[in-house]
């Protein structure tokens, strides 16, 4: 019989022993010596059912396939755009990527996206050399016009998204915001009002600055009800 030796959303520490037995999978940042799962990071545990992964607490974003970035257009090419998704890479948006519509060569890129635009895309390749190709084919993908752009850490965001979606959705609904949120760890704001987008991007630093307390949902919604 399996046994969990910590709780979800506990910080562990490299080495430390997470659960016993071989009822529990290991996920991202844990691994198996043996009859244990261990983690192999500094960060949060996650318990999902029978699967346990570790959160990192810091560190920088690594591009993925199938993750959803922001950036902002800062080149057009002959071939499409270059986005500044942060860190070290940037990413390549092709014509037969950008739009379900077809582009043809030598039109004028700058109708559809120019320099400094702010887009939400998805990451579709990432080679080896950290060549990441981006499509903005998928629904939510698309140009983010006016509204706020805030940086969090990026390991931060499976939290501020919060399972099944349940925290940011919760700050959409409050404060009527429409909220994009980056794996990369960019956060678009867009509400009715400056009022209504401080108030989403406060809750949203509330949950990254205190991503490793308890009881941080009902500590969320207390704020955004202004109690």
């Amino acid at each position: 019989m399996g046994e969990l030796k910590i709780k979800d959303k506990q910080i562990v520490v490299p080495g430390e022993v997470l659960a016993e037995g071989m009822d529990y999978l290991p996920s991202a940042g844990t691994y198996r010596n043996e009859n244990d799962i261990l983690s192999n990071q500094i960060g949060l545990a996650s318990v999902s059912g029978r699967v346990i992964k570790v959160i990192p607490l810091t560190g920088k974003y690594k591009p993925k396939r199938n993750d959803i970035v922001i950036g902002e257009v800062v080149n057009i090419l002959m071939s499409g755009w270059i986005v500044d998704i942060g860190g070290p890479y940037s990413a390549m948006l092709t014509l037969k990527d950008a739009s379900s519509s077809y582009i043809e060569r030598g039109a004028d890129l700058s109708q559809f996206y120019t320099y400094g635009d702010i887009i939400a895309s998805e990451i579709v390749s990432v080679s080896k050399t950290k060549l990441i190709d981006l499509s903005m084919k998928g629904p939510g993908l698309k140009k983010l016009k006016g509204g706020r752009l805030i940086d969090v850490t990026s390991s931060k965001v499976p939290r501020i998204i919060g399972r099944e979606g349940s925290m940011i959705t919760m700050i959409k609904d409050s404060t009527k915001c429409r909220i994009t949120v980056g794996q990369n760890g960019k956060v678009w704001i867009s509400g009715n009002n400056v009022q209504d987008e401080t108030k989403a991007v406060e809750a949203i630093m509330m949950v990254e600055n205190e991503s490793h307390s308890e009881g941080l949902t009902d500590k969320v919604k207390a704020f955004l009800e202004g109690k």
